[in-house]
């Protein structure tokens, strides 16, 4: 079996990869998976200079796989890969830029991804310099600011690749990908002016959420229809017969199943407990991920992937009992024509779709990312499941008034809002997810931008309002 591993962003030594590839050599052994050490291939990437993109790093990858494999010019040696971080994106781009119209010729056997941010990293929004401060061994150096933007939650590239990979499935072979994270805190790197270390729900650098590759994805739609506001939001509200635009929902896509387990005791970084660094031929037995990965290199078939993934299902489950579980929920908001809409609120709406309707402690972050305009927000799912009703309120600028009220301004949006049911919510967002939401508005202009006025009228139009909005 040949074994590539795969590190993360700002690593400058493959040190970073502790004893787990000895480690995965002995327990191998002793699984009757047969690793030889001269079949181990550590990679080492540069994630630290400014220039160098994802787009470069998949290039280079697939050099140095015809390279410094031998008898591989070809590229078709069958491999397996270990990625750990960012070496799980860095991965699944190049097998959709290389193989992702024709998966069936891939050589990439097991993608094994440890505490991958394939949806990005909260911490990411920090900046290089924060970053290279933070002493959580992510290696010591400002990592480069073109990884970085990918990195970012709801990048636009982290976001294209969710949606190109929609369209197939790996887990019918050649190619079967394994997420295994973690969710416990190595609380010696604890910062009290950084939360995102000691962040719930995640293992101090990366969510569960964003390291699922069990996602979904919405396009919410504004329509002519309209929705008479709650009793909570009538209440401060004057007029009180302000009414929404409709959103409705459509292209509603779920990823292909993807094998995903939480690993108990497991941080993304250290000597101590951290998922890849931690582990030496020593302690690997009492280390949890050393045989899960192993019972994921034994996969052979799509069978034999259901029954890992319902195995690792049932593991995350019995790791998570009694415990909290949480949601990502991603948001681009554009409009009919194309463009993307920075300034806009979003509002969640709990039972009968008010504001004031929400459980106490269900929101834990919000992230905006400046570069796409992107929203993130990261909440307690099983708080957002007791609810009968949820919605969304998008009140996006320039807004040109209510519908059927007043026109505010010559061109602009209508405050929208997207409704369902509890039961419809527990149906279509599941916990340790991200759920990528497009928001489309309409961009409506009102009839006194442009007049045709008869000869001879000239009149001063220094004042004019708006008018009536253009149907």
């Amino acid at each position: 079996m040949l074994l590539v591993f795969v590190h993360g962003w700002s690593v400058t030594d493959t040190s970073t990869y502790g004893g787990m590839p000895d480690a995965l050599v002995a327990a191998g052994a002793a699984a009757s998976i047969v690793i030889e050490r001269a079949d181990i291939r550590l990679g080492r990437y540069v994630s630290f200079h400014d220039e160098v993109r994802m787009s470069d790093l998949i290039r280079a990858f697939d050099h140095a796989l015809r390279t410094d494999i031998p008898n591989n010019q070809d590229g078709r040696r069958t491999f397996s890969c270990i990625t750990h971080s960012t070496g799980g994106p860095v991965i699944r781009e190049w097998l959709d830029w290389a193989y992702g119209d024709n998966l069936v010729k891939s050589p990439l056997q097991h993608l094994i991804m440890l505490a991958p941010a394939n949806h990005g990293s909260a911490l990411a929004a920090l900046g290089k310099g924060a970053i290279g401060r933070i002493k959580s061994g992510l290696g010591g150096v400002e990592p480069g600011q073109g990884v970085l933007d990918w990195l970012r939650l709801a990048s636009d590239e982290s976001w294209d690749l969710a949606h190109r990979a929609l369209r197939y499935d790996l887990g019918q072979g050649p190619t079967f990908p394994f997420v295994l994270s973690g969710e416990t805190i190595d609380r010696k790197f604890y910062d009290f002016v950084n939360d995102y270390l000691a962040e719930p729900g995640s293992d101090g650098v990366v969510r569960l959420t964003a390291a699922n590759l069990n996602y979904s994805a919405v396009r919410l739609t504004e329509t002519d229809e309209l929705l008479t506001p709650s009793a909570d939001d009538k209440k401060h509200r004057d007029p009180d017969d302000r009414q929404y635009r409709k959103l409705v929902a459509e292209a509603l896509a779920r990823a292909p199943r993807a094998a995903f387990g939480v690993v108990p005791g497991a941080s993304h970084s250290g000597d101590d407990i951290g998922i890849i660094r931690s582990v030496t031929p020593r302690n690997y037995q009492s280390k949890p991920v050393v045989p899960l990965i192993l019972d994921c290199l034994k996969v052979v078939d799509a069978a034999g992937y259901r029954d890992r993934m319902d195995a690792l299902d049932q593991h995350t489950r019995n790791t998570q009992a009694g415990g909290r579980r949480f949601v990502m929920f991603a948001f681009h908001v554009s409009d009919n024509l194309g463009r993307r809409i920075d300034d806009y609120d979003m509002i969640l709406l709990g039972d009968g779709y008010s504001a004031e309707q929400l459980p106490s402690g269900f929101f834990i972050d919000r992230q905006k990312n400046d570069q796409s305009k992107g929203l993130v927000y990261y909440m307690d799912y099983d708080k957002l499941a007791t609810l009968s009703a949820l919605g969304l309120r998008i009140v996006a600028r320039p807004t040109i008034g209510w519908p059927g009220g007043e026109t505010k301004t010559f061109s602009g949006y209508y405050p929208c809002e997207f409704r369902m049911s509890g039961a419809e919510f527990r149906d279509a967002v599941k916990p340790n997810e991200t759920f990528f939401i497009d928001v489309i508005l309409k961009r409506h202009v009102a009839e006194e931008t442009f007049r045709l006025d008869p000869l001879g009228a000239n009149p001063d139009f220094k004042d004019v309002r708006p008018g009536r909005v253009i149907v």
